[in-house]
């Protein structure tokens, strides 16, 4: 290239550091002032050239806008603006939104026919997240990232940078930028293929189990929503699912919000142990710390007082929230019931005006068109036309802070089922309506109120609390002024504390149906009184002296225990009062006098009728009397379980009185290893036996001899496992003789179980099954293969299930429930669990053995030599 003279003259001056004098150049450009021009014209031709470049650039983008939002698109505004242009549809995001937190909920809106059968139905929430859009300019993308809550830290700790320098959010996809708005304030992008149930952000069928594939032929955006703070959209979502060679179309239609979470998140809340709260996890560092805080922020709604009411909450005045808590009433419940559900909502008033507010919480019905159920911002009880006998009341939370964002409670109808034999079988002995075919509408409205007050509860944060029905004195519910005072069955709606079934024929009693309680009321100040705080810490202090202030047996709180192991027999589900032993005796009691009526109470008049509803309902006293022995069950080799703290004297494991377990025990004996006529041998069982409703085999008539044998079968089981009576030699090894052991355990079931062949007398068939059970139940632990690694499992069909909430009892455990650990194979191995029923069965084989020859009954005689032959093949005494 041709170089300017004087150019090449400055660059030497410059070189050299000599000045130039200026009338060197007089009348002339400079070098300097020559090259300053040449690079203006060059910069001036480059930026014409960027300058024409963006102008094309925005032209086309701004013509992509116009044919995008112009003639022939739907468009609406909300959040932000969504366009529909024929079968395309576009988010039109502003840039005001870009780095905003937002969580993504994705509802099921109808399901298929074999997603319905088992309880997924309207309102189930399968995926939630929190995402952050981010423009990527360089690659003309938005991209969309997933939001993990952060650790905290102090503001000033210097811990606080490596946090920000060691986490990091994943992104779950991107969209391609379609184009700007006029002022590049927004970016319009289409989501079509977002939406069609493969794309992180709406995995419906992978989150259903379901390993096919979507069909994206048959996939598609019904319509979108626009709303104030989110956005919705609709899908049609179809998979093709292939089993044993057939292959069937599901389709469901869902939808999937995105709604602006608060900028800055509400205060959070520590859990407690005593108070049973849903919780979200929160990581904590500081620079004082000697080890990492790991802590739970409770669930809970938003509810603060109107600023210009602050000084008159805090002074102890009543005022309204700014935002009570609103629940809708489907469209679709039976008009008869709806005031119920209102009343079971509306219940909580009294526990939220404890913590400072007034009409809190309020129900109301929806209407056809307002609000949109769709809308992120409203709570619906949806009424699902259902086979499934349950209810739940999940909530959507925000996992940054554990405030609740909305909350579907889903009622399933046919738990009305379920209520009318509750109602019968629990009531039907102190009540006279209860012994009806229909019953009257006040009675199950009555249910339904108490059901909906249960899951209003879990809606606002509540979980289970199993410990509530074992605050109230067993004889104080046959207690007519009792019961007139507490107005319920237990301290909490939130225990399984059903109808009143311990209140005996001339009692009196009225108030027999659950209710809020006390301890409902203090757990909803617990979470809701509002501080004027800024951070969970600075609460700590007023908490705890709240606590200390509700100590007793109102206030006590507990995870449901496990019915077949359970360790704290004041934690079950469905029993009730502080002596579960007795509550048995007294229901017992009640199921005898109803058993000859069940008959007639099923009795329609109507021509034609089966003994259908008759059986059903036998079923139903049968599944009352086996929760009854599991109630009991669980004080034998029992522990009570007790949320105590430093200082208050209390003992956190207290095992089960020797006597409660001894009496436990013969209650056994005497009602399960026995046999049971007034429940097995009644005149129904002329017409119809029990029977049980399978989903997969429809009605199944289940003979007496069978379901007394399979409750004998599970109760050897459970009472000889190895968990239950490792915990009674713990007992034995911390108490001596004050335990309960587990060798006094087989002697009061051998003398019961074998007395008759102690006796020299000849059993009858019944006994004959009985010793077989108990013989079978001690093999499974005691065979050779017991004390090795390669132990065989038990396989037996589960309990039934309570109803209620399933999913919150998963959720329970989930959350972390008190686990008190005395078990694992090798300690199993080397306990004392194998060698006491080895010595039993020596027992038993040395019994058999010594009456073989002088038993002339030839039944009794194939008894014996059947059962040594197993006992001697199961401790390989043959070999």
């Amino acid at each position: 290239m041709k170089r300017n003279k004087y150019f090449l003259l400055g660059i030497v001056f410059a070189f050299l550091g000599t000045t130039v004098p200026y009338d060197v150049f007089a009348g002339q450009e400079t070098p300097q002032e020559n090259t300053l021009k040449l690079f203006k014209k060059k910069r001036k031709k480059k930026a014409q050239e960027e300058a024409g470049n963006q102008e094309k650039e925005e032209n086309k983008s701004l013509k992509d806008y116009n044919n995008i939002v112009g003639e022939g698109t739907i468009s609406q505004s909300g959040l932000f603006k969504v366009h529909q242009k024929k079968n395309d549809y576009y988010f039109e995001i502003p840039d005001s939104l870009i780095g905003r937190d937002m969580l993504v909920v994705n509802k099921l809106r109808k399901v298929p026919a074999e997603i319905n059968k088992a309880g997924i139905n309207k309102g189930i929430n399968y995926q939630t997240e929190i995402i952050r859009f981010e423009w990527d300019k360089a690659g003309n993308k938005l991209l969309v990232r997933e939001v993990q809550p952060r650790p905290v830290y102090p503001p000033k700790d210097v811990i606080g940078l490596s946090v920000e320098d060691n986490y990091i959010d994943p992104l779950m996809f991107s969209f391609k930028i379609d184009a700007y708005n006029a002022d590049s304030t927004s970016f319009v992008v289409k989501i079509n293929d977002v939406y069609n149930g493969e794309s992180a952000l709406n995995r419906f069928f992978p989150n259903l189990n379901v390993s096919s594939s979507v069909n994206k032929d048959l996939s598609r955006i019904v319509k979108v929503k626009a709303f104030d703070n989110n956005v919705a959209v609709i899908s049609e979502l179809t998979a093709n699912v292939k089993e044993f060679n057939e292959v069937t179309n599901l389709t469901a239609e869902v939808s999937s919000s995105i709604v602006v979470l608060p900028e800055k998140p509400m205060v959070g809340r520590y859990t407690s142990p005593k108070v049973g709260y849903f919780s979200v996890p929160r990581l904590e560092y500081s620079d004082k710390q000697q080890r990492v805080s790991k802590r739970e922020l409770i669930t809970r709604w938003r509810l603060e007082p109107r600023p210009e009411d602050r000084d008159a909450y805090l002074r102890g005045e009543l005022v309204e929230p700014a935002r009570p808590i609103i629940f809708y009433i489907d469209r679709t419940t039976p008009v008869q019931w709806r005031k119920y559900i209102k009343q079971g909502v509306e219940d909580w008033q009294v526990a939220f005006e404890k913590a400072g507010f007034k009409n809190a919480i309020v129900a109301r019905e929806l209407s056809d068109t307002v609000p949109d159920d769709d809308d992120i911002n409203y709570s619906v009880i949806n009424y699902v036309a259902s086979e499934m006998s349950n209810a739940m009341g999940p909530s959507i939370t925000d996992p940054r802070s554990g405030e609740i964002i909305e909350a579907d409670v889903i009622w399933w109808h046919n738990v009305i089922a379920v209520l009318k034999q509750w109602i019968t079988i629990q009531t039907g002995a102190v009540n006279p309506a209860a012994g009806q075919p229909i019953l009257p509408d006040s009675l199950m409205g009555d249910a339904m109120r108490f059901v909906a007050c249960h899951e209003i509860g879990h809606s606002l944060g509540l979980r289970h609390n199993m410990m509530a029905s074992a605050a109230y004195p067993t004889d104080s519910l046959r207690s007519k002024s009792f019961t007139e005072k507490m107005k319920s069955t237990a301290s909490s709606i939130m225990d399984y504390a059903r109808y009143n079934y311990v209140a005996q024929p001339g009692d009196g009693i009225k108030d027999l149906a659950p209710h809020i309680g006390p301890y409902d009321i203090f757990a909803i100040e617990y979470g809701y009184r509002w501080y004027n705080v800024e951070s969970p810490a600075e609460e700590k202090e007023v908490l705890y002296e709240f606590l200390n202030d509700h100590k007793g047996k109102l206030y006590r709180y507990a995870d449901a225990q496990p019915m077949r192991d359970a360790s704290d027999p004041r934690a079950m589900i469905e029993d009730l009062g502080d002596d579960n032993v007795k509550a048995a005796r007294y229901g017992m009691a009640n199921l005898k006098r109803i058993m000859p009526k069940l008959i007639a109470w099923t009795t329609t008049g109507e021509r034609g009728q089966t003994y259908t509803d008759a059986g059903k309902l036998y079923n139903g006293v049968i599944g009352q009397w086996n929760n009854y022995l599991y109630h009991v069950l669980s004080n034998v080799g029992g522990m009570y379980l007790d949320n105590t703290e430093v200082g208050d004297g209390q003992q956190t494991y207290t095992f089960v009185e020797k006597k409660r377990q001894k009496e436990a025990l013969q209650f056994l004996l005497d009602e399960v290893f026995s046999n049971p006529e007034w429940l097995l041998k009644a005149d129904i069982n002329k017409y119809t036996y029990p029977i049980q409703v399978s989903s997969v085999l429809g009605n199944i008539e289940n003979s007496p001899s069978f379901v007394l044998k399979n409750a004998q079968g599970y109760l050897f089981w459970d009472l000889l496992s190895n968990n239950r009576i490792v915990r009674m030699l713990e007992n034995e090894k911390q108490n001596g003789k004050h335990a309960f052991t587990a060798i006094e355990m087989l002697d009061m079931m051998h003398k019961h179980i074998f007395g008759v062949t102690q006796r020299g007398g000849i059993p009858d068939a019944n006994e004959r099954e009985l010793q077989k059970g108990f013989v079978d139940a001690l093999l499974i632990a005691a065979q050779e293969e017991a004390t090795t690694k390669e132990a065989p499992k038990l396989h037996l069909l589960s309990q039934p299930t309570a109803w209620c909430c399933n999913f919150h009892l998963d959720e329970d455990k989930a959350a972390g429930g008190r686990v008190v650990n005395f078990y694992s194979g090798q300690s199993n191995r080397t306990s004392d669990a194998v060698s006491v029923k080895r010595g039993e069965l020596l027992r038993i084989l040395d019994l058999l053995k010594s009456r073989l020859s002088s038993t002339a009954d030839i039944a009794a005689k194939y008894h014996y030599k059947d059962v040594i032959l197993r006992i001697e093949t199961g401790l390989g005494l043959t070999k």
